[in-house]
């Protein structure tokens, strides 16, 4: 049984805002802990480097076929129900509160707990990697998830955001439903979700990051009894061919909202997904920039009615996709859309101000030393960098060096007019 001192494969990797150590089991998984000194709380996830957007897919030297959308959602949720019983039961028993969530790129489950952490652990080490899929269940849960999309076919939070990454992105699947369509879950049975998870849960394409209050001896201890060394990982992506455009301009849809929704995006060039994940600090520090709450642009249309404090601005990343997307409610967002447009163009003509730049620099890099504050960012940081090829010492250095000149050559280079995208939700009925 091996431990930390005389593991063969272990890394201790210091910061100025968490040390965590790396080490690589024996199983072929990655484990990422990070003990936190003087925090009562434990937080883990299990995740795969297994999303949504993996929709065609090859193993083992065969050529790529498609799946179902939205079958890395469904996998998710019938991995809880497990012949040792149902997880959630399970963690019930130990006082943890678990849950699962898929994301375009990963899917991860979870758990945050005060005590019993070696059991919790136990518990989510267990049923995530023995699968138990039956026809019976896998028609039960055709149902389940069939209420939940039709839910959110109707939720208008939902619904503005995809429509507007189906209006910046034209062959990119992370257009597509997360949870996949009605009509595409009632194609999966039990052998497809074998497939799937038989080529993406292997462990060598998977991470355990556990941030907080818990012994690294232990995690080890526990990967030895239940991890199984991992055959190699063959699954295969196929290649998207994203061309360099939009697709459409704009979206609109009608459901019942009191205030119209919308989001501004703008796409941004592809790379890989370290280099999006590099950039994504240059991206923040420009939302604010733009249109940040110390932008002029911000005040000028909050005190014109166009916005309210439900404005905001995010950067998103998947592994060769990003964008820049600006949300909110508003009486007229066609007008905040042209004037988001002209303003970005005022800086990339004029400059960005020294001033405002160090301002907003300031206020990103404060935001990224708060999240190492909580055990549960600190752990979704540590995977999604493993992920992403990126150390979080190289994410944490990139931010500190941005200058104006680099931040300048950004928006110069990956703000462009003719790529960003308007969508927007109206309330049904229009009142008087």
């Amino acid at each position: 049984m091996s431990s930390l001192s005389n593991h063969p494969d272990v890394r201790r990797v210091k910061t100025e805002l968490a040390d965590y150590y790396e080490i690589k089991h024996q199983s072929g998984l990655t484990l990422l802990l990070a003990p936190m000194e003087g925090y009562h709380s434990t937080y883990a996830l299990f995740g795969t480097n297994f999303g949504s957007a993996d929709s065609c897919f090859g193993l083992e030297g065969e050529a790529p076929a498609r799946v179902p959308e939205g079958i890395a959602h469904f996998l998710e949720h019938k991995m809880f129900e497990c012949k040792a019983g149902d997880a959630f039961a399970r963690f019930a028993g130990t006082g943890a509160s678990a849950n699962a969530y898929t994301s375009f790129d990963k899917t991860c489950y979870l758990f945050s707990c005060s005590e019993n952490v070696e059991q919790s652990l136990e518990i989510l080490l267990d049923f995530v990697t023995e699968p138990y899929f039956t026809p019976e269940t896998v028609q039960k849960e055709q149902g389940i998830i069939g209420q939940e999309i039709r839910m959110y076919e109707d939720d208008p939070g939902w619904r503005v955001f995809f429509n507007l990454l189906g209006a910046l992105f034209v062959n990119d699947p992370v257009k597509e439903d997360i949870a996949g369509t009605v009509e595409s879950i009632a194609q999966i049975d039990a052998d497809l979700l074998y497939r799937c998870y038989n080529g993406f849960y292997n462990l060598r394409n998977m991470v355990l990051a556990v941030a907080g209050n818990f012994e690294t001896e232990m995690v080890l201890r526990l990967a030895d009894k239940i991890l199984k060394p991992a055959p190699p990982f063959t699954a295969v992506r196929a290649a998207v061919e994203e061309p360099d455009r939009i697709a459409k301009r704009r979206v609109e849809q009608k459901l019942e909202v009191a205030a119209p929704l919308f989001q501004v995006g703008y796409k941004l060039p592809g790379g890989d997904v370290s280099a999006n994940l590099l950039h994504q600090p240059e991206d923040e520090i420009l939302i604010e920039v733009i249109a940040g709450e110390s932008s002029p642009l911000f005040r000028a249309l909050y005190d014109e009615g166009l916005i309210n404090q439900t404005f905001a601005g995010e950067a998103f990343l998947c592994r060769q996709s990003a964008a820049v997307i600006f949300s909110g409610e508003s009486k007229d967002a066609d007008q905040v859309f042209t004037r988001i447009l002209a303003e970005t163009r005022r800086l990339q003509r004029e400059g960005i101000p020294p001033e405002l730049f160090e301002r907003c620099k300031k206020g990103v890099y404060g935001r990224y030393v708060s999240l190492f504050n909580n055990v549960e960012p600190v752990a979704s940081i540590l995977l999604n960098c493993h992920f992403s090829g990126v150390e979080l010492p190289k994410l944490m250095e990139c931010l500190s060096a941005i200058t104006l000149e680099q931040l300048q050559a950004r928006l110069n280079t990956a703000y462009s007019s003719e790529k960003a995208a308007l969508s927007v939700v109206l309330p049904q009925k229009d009142e008087a």
